[in-house]
């Protein structure tokens, strides 16, 4: 049995299957390319206003801060989420019911330079109206607004499309080995004044082909996103990879302290001290610091900070190096650095830079925009050739229909 007609029917089935779900992470890929810029549009009011000369205050102050201004809960997280705002994770009371705001939000926002309060939100929600815009464009781009569900038949998309990339970039490849190079150089070409159909197909073909690294990386990072195991078991077969899996198994071991010894200050100050010996051993240099959390379920507190190994830029948002301690001693439990450490993890750290459009500026920022386009114009182009194709296919069952070779060879594969 050849194989090229399988891979045909593959790469057509999969596509069709896939085409709505790419539309959708495709166009709304292309909207969360400039999020930060579009969440200051549409809820200016979480943004503090301009202090020149003002220096913020340090995390132990506005995690101080913020506690006594929601009493009913305990601060877990707080986060240098933009130079001009800080945001709060407050864990509710432990008689509130599973899955509900019982706060009223999900997020709580401070000004960095006073400690005064910005705003309060439930993340996603719509009927909070603009304030939430950004928000649920991203819970539709990574979970289909689905919740867990979303996630996992998007995972599940991620995996087929990182599949169809290796069985697309094949099927572009030419039949026989006669002139293979000058052959497939069409495959790179779009055909002008050649028909509607033809100029799908070559749009189709072309920028699949011109896009491909970038197509797999987005492909590979939304496994990465969405389902963790089927990431991780092959780049950890690949390269030198730390598994969170692994990690997570470690500290489940650990007993839950709702109480640590270490207070928000106390916390800080080790943080700083660990971060500070661990960039002596490591070899790298700290610049401000990005957040500082506690979890209460491993009796944990991870402190992290700008370091010279990150691979993030304009916004401090992710890709850090953290130090994990005891939140009763303070002894140090793990160290990670985005890049340097392990192959496998400086990988997942420029796979995650790469699809936040995170890294290279402006001008890369405006590609991953204009990529979100193409990937959901990738999914329209397969469905209208395919269209054509069973229209054609169809014809020629017909009682004396005729079809011409040049017909023919036109729909081609």
């Amino acid at each position: 049995m050849k194989t090229r007609p399988i891979l045909v029917w593959l790469h057509r089935w999969t596509g069709l299957l896939m085409t709505a779900f790419l539309v959708v992470v495709g166009l709304t890929g292309s909207l969360l390319a400039y999020n930060s810029e579009l969440e200051r549009v549409f809820a200016p009011q979480l943004f503090a206003g301009p202090h020149p000369g003002v220096a913020p205050l340090d995390l132990a102050t506005l995690a101080e801060r913020a506690q006594e201004m929601v009493p009913g809960a305990r601060v877990v997280r707080v986060h240098m989420s933009e130079p001009d705002q800080v945001l709060f994770q407050f864990q509710p009371p432990k008689d509130a019911a599973p899955g509900s705001a019982p706060l009223g939000f999900t997020e709580f926002f401070v000004d960095p330079y006073t400690g005064a309060e910005l705003g309060r939100r439930i993340r996603g929600d719509l009927s909070q109206g603009t304030i939430n815009l950004m928000p649920f464009v991203y819970d539709l781009h990574w979970r289909l607004a689905l919740g867990s569900t979303g996630q996992i038949v998007l995972g599940v998309v991620a995996i087929a499309w990182t599949i169809d990339c290796f069985v697309a970039f094949y099927l572009t490849l030419p039949v026989s080995a006669p002139g293979f190079w000058r052959r497939w150089r069409t495959a790179w070409r779009i055909k002008r004044n050649s028909g509607f159909y033809r100029l799908n197909f070559d749009l189709h073909r072309a920028s699949g082909l011109w896009l491909w690294p970038l197509l797999f990386v987005f492909a590979w990072s939304s496994v990465m996103f969405n389902i963790r195991p089927v990431f991780e078991w092959p780049m950890g077969q690949l390269f030198d990879f730390r598994s969170r899996m692994e990690l997570f198994t470690q500290l489940s071991q650990r007993p839950p302290n709702e109480t640590p010894r270490l207070d928000w200050r106390a916390a800080q100050a080790q943080g700083e001290r660990l971060m500070a010996e661990e960039a002596m051993r490591l070899s790298f240099s700290v610049a401000q610091p990005i957040s500082l959390m506690y979890f209460d379920r491993f009796g944990v507190y991870i402190y992290s900070a700008r370091g010279s190994r990150d691979i993030f830029e304009r916004s401090p948002k992710g890709g850090d190096t953290a130090v994990m301690f005891d939140g009763d001693s303070g002894a140090l439990i793990d160290t990670d650095v985005p890049t340097g450490q392990r192959l496998g993890n400086t990988i997942e750290s420029w796979l995650y830079a790469l699809h936040m459009s995170r890294v290279f500026g402006r001008p890369y920022q405006l590609f991953v925009c204009m990529l979100g386009v193409v990937v959901a114009g990738l999914g329209v182009t397969g469905v209208y050739i395919w269209w054509r194709k069973r229209r054609a296919r169809q014809s020629q069952r017909r009682p004396g229909s005729t079809h011409n070779k040049a017909s023919k060879a036109r729909l081609a594969c």
